[in-house]
Formats: structure tokens, sequence, C-alpha cells
């Protein structure tokens, strides 16, 4: 998949768009193998189901939804004011005959969802102060550390929104100090 070429969380999705066209359409057939959805159902699955890191526009969705159709591998059925689409014997054998990477991308979207997770409890400080005892990496004794996240915390709302230069900057110096703490290294202090 095109998609999970290089970026955050360990080879996960690249920065920017995370699917190209053909990759998303199959993912969207996927998930209405499941059950039929609307376009929005699909839009909330997959945030959800990537803890928010994936959030497809409406943009993105409905000309895919719509091309699904036009090629005949889901239909729609009018329901109000509201869409419901379906996936067809075609769009069926679609997803069978790629089953391995539909599998291998929605676990990769699971996993990026329980990281994401994780990344909100830290920086959301649930696990910070918490009674798991001085032992734990978040507990009473990090003071040091639930104060730098606060500062990032404030630091990142004090420049929201920013435009696509300034966001690929801030995501560079996170990715930069998330490597660091993984490696564990430390300057020495003069």
């Amino acid at each position: 998949m095109r998609g999970f070429k290089g970026g955050m969380f360990g080879g996960g999705f690249r920065t920017g768009r995370k699917f190209d066209a053909a990759d998303l359409q199959l993912i969207i057939l996927a998930l209405l193998s499941e059950q039929p959805r609307h376009g929005y159902e699909l839009i909330k699955t997959l945030e959800e189901r990537s803890g928010g890191f994936y959030v497809p526009s409406p943009g993105v969705i409905y000309p895919a939804l719509t091309y699904l159709e036009e090629t005949g591998l889901a239909e729609v059925e009018a329901s109000g004011t509201k869409k419901l689409y379906r996936i067809t014997e075609s769009g069926q054998k679609r997803v069978e005959e790629n089953q391995a990477l539909v599998e291998a991308t929605l676990a990769k979207l699971s996993a990026i969802g329980e990281k994401m997770a994780h990344v909100r409890r830290v920086f959301g400080g649930e696990d910070a102060g918490d009674d798991e005892g001085r032992d734990s990496p978040f507990g009473r004794d990090a003071g040091d550390v639930h104060l730098a996240r606060q500062l990032l915390r404030s630091a990142l709302r004090s420049k929201y929104p920013w435009n696509k230069a300034e966001g690929a900057r801030i995501a560079a110096i996170l990715e930069r100090a998330a490597a660091d703490i993984i490696r564990g290294e430390t300057k020495a202090e003069d």
C-alpha cells in the first residue's frame, strides 16, 4: 500500500494524504463489506479505528463512493436526504482478492488508534499523579516531565491554527524529540 511508507509511528502513514485513491476505495469497500454505511459513518469509522489520526474529509470520501458506485463495486440506496452505500458482489470479490492488504491496513489503523489513545492519556495528564506508585514513568515523582508536557501543550495551543509549513516544522520537532527519548540520548550540560 503506497500510503504506508515512512511517516509517524515507525513506518506508519506518511504525513499529508494517508491513502491514495485506489487504496482508500479498497478500505471503503472493506468497511461496506462489514455493513452498509452512510458516507459520514465511513468518516467516523476511519476516525475511530485510527484513534483520530486519520479523519478523511467529505471531499475525499464522497468522490470515492461515487466512483465505487459508477464502477459497480457499490450501490446506493436513497434514504431521505442521506445515501446508504452497500457493497456489490463484484465489490466483495475485490475485497476478497485483496484480503491480506485490507487486513494489514485495518490492523495498522487499529495499532495507530491504540498509540493515539496512549498519547492522549499521557498528554492529557491521566497518567500523571495516578496511584501506580513512584516507579511509574508518569507517577508522582515525574513532576519535571509533567511540567514539560504542560509546557508543550501550551506551546502547541499558542501556535494553533498553523499553516502547512508550520505544521511540518512542529511535527519534525516532535518526531526528533520522540526519537531522542526512545534512544535515551541526552545533551551534555554546559
